[in-house]
């Protein structure tokens, strides 16, 4: 995974609670599920500094694997130069678990390198590619000291305040 080059313009964990729209919230599990048994991968990608997850980026999972998640470094790289272009950051670092709960593994604790950022878990191990419930889980996770927060799930987010 390629580390962010440029310092977080904000501190980190700027906010408890994940809130995150309906239409966000539900194409990361859409996401989950579409590549389950592999993990998928993904960020959703905010204004800098606004802790709002507006844009979704579905990622290629390079690993290809049910037990480990890689981002493309290429694709990743590629990202990083548009969230700065667009003056965003990571919001929402997300993938799924498809054996296990959705709880951070010590190799998703290790390469957590978004202070900032919500790092949320899907679960697909009860139902696969099917539908039905699974888990959604946010946390934050900042030198190593995982912290799971509470996640709201809006129908829409707010309009943003005019600068």
């Amino acid at each position: 995974m390629v580390a962010a080059v440029r310092a977080a313009p904000r501190a980190p964990y700027a906010g408890r609670v994940l809130t995150i729209d309906r239409a966000t919230h539900d194409a990361i599990v859409a996401h989950a599920r579409r590549d389950h048994p592999d993990e998928a991968c993904g960020i959703v990608a905010g204004p800098e500094g606004s802790d709002r997850p507006e844009r979704l980026v579905e990622m290629v999972n390079a690993a290809g694997s049910p037990t480990f998640y890689e981002f493309d470094s290429t694709e990743l790289l590629q990202l990083y130069k548009e969230m700065w272009d667009r003056d965003e950051e990571p919001v929402v670092v997300y993938h799924s678990h498809t054996a296990t709960e959705a709880y951070p593994s010590r190799t998703d604790i290790g390469l957590a390198s978004e202070p900032g950022a919500h790092y949320v878990l899907v679960s697909t191990r009860e139902t696969g590619n099917n539908d039905g419930p699974v888990e959604f889980r946010s946390y934050r996770i900042v030198d190593g000291e995982v912290t799971e927060e509470p996640v709201e799930i809006v129908e829409q987010l707010p309009a943003r305040s005019a600068v």
